[in-house]
């Protein structure tokens, strides 16, 4: 008789894990699929070629840097600031150091002058 208690206890103890861990997994999958969608929407409203190329956005890389502003001044002195607070002789991470190069890259090249192809044809060769 104890035999069948216990047998009892342990497959009823097995069901309600069981449930448990579906209704977890469950949950995790209807989590992932919301980020999945929600990724979707952001990457679709963001600017899709300077973005792709850098992998950012421009408010991701003002972010980074620290900067409201685009002040090609400011944006150097932030970078080599936290630049150098991140090498890794000061303990910093490589890590983090390449995602404020990449700031800085994304940037500039929204600070730079935007070329026309008709100008670039005109520009003789030396």
């Amino acid at each position: 008789m104890p035999v069948r208690i216990i047998a009892q206890i342990v497959v009823q103890g097995a069901q309600i894990v069981g449930r448990a861990f579906g209704k977890a997994v469950r949950a995790e999958y209807e989590t992932i699929q919301h980020a999945r969608k929600a990724t979707a929407h952001k990457e679709s409203q963001s600017s899709s070629a300077a973005s792709t190329a850098h992998g950012m956005n421009l408010q991701e890389a003002q972010d980074i840097l620290a900067v409201e502003k685009l002040d090609k001044e400011l944006i150097q002195e932030r970078y080599d600031h936290m630049f150098k607070a991140n090498a890794k002789k000061n303990g910093g991470s490589f890590y983090l150091q390449s995602k404020v190069f990449r700031a800085k890259e994304r940037l500039d090249e929204e600070l730079a002058p935007k070329s026309s192809p008709a100008l670039k044809e005109e520009t003789p060769k030396q």
